[in-house]
């Protein structure tokens, strides 16, 4: 058992889980331009608010296969791939509006232990 790779997958589950179910109507340094909430950083971003409940029911599905492949391993790599994936997107909207690199910090973290899940070398 990889208990790297299963911290891993906790962590990045939880934080994403946290972001979209707990803190999406809270403000924090890492939002898009001056958003306060999830949706008003999809607007700011130039996507329709149906785009974010797109996106954060696939978030949470992919979070949730995460911990579910703890148990069943066939859920890990498609479940991390999805989150990266998402998370490329995301870094991609910072910088689309110029935010400092700084707020793309965590989604590049995350994107890389995403990669590291689905492609463990340990």
């Amino acid at each position: 058992m990889n208990y790297l790779l299963i911290a891993l997958q906790v962590i990045v589950a939880l934080s994403i889980l946290n972001v979209w179910l707990v803190q999406n109507k809270k403000p924090t340094q890492w939002r898009g331009g001056n958003a306060t909430t999830i949706i008003e950083e999809f607007k700011v971003y130039g996507l329709p608010v149906w785009m974010c409940f797109v996106v954060g029911t696939l978030k949470i599905l992919f979070a949730i296969g995460l911990l579910a492949a703890i148990w069943y391993p066939s859920f890990r790599e498609p479940s991390a791939l999805g989150l990266a994936a998402l998370l490329l997107g995301s870094i991609a909207m910072h910088l689309k509006i110029k935010d400092p690199i700084k707020k793309s910090l965590p989604a590049f973290i995350f994107l890389t232990m995403c990669l590291y899940i689905a492609f463990p070398i340990l």
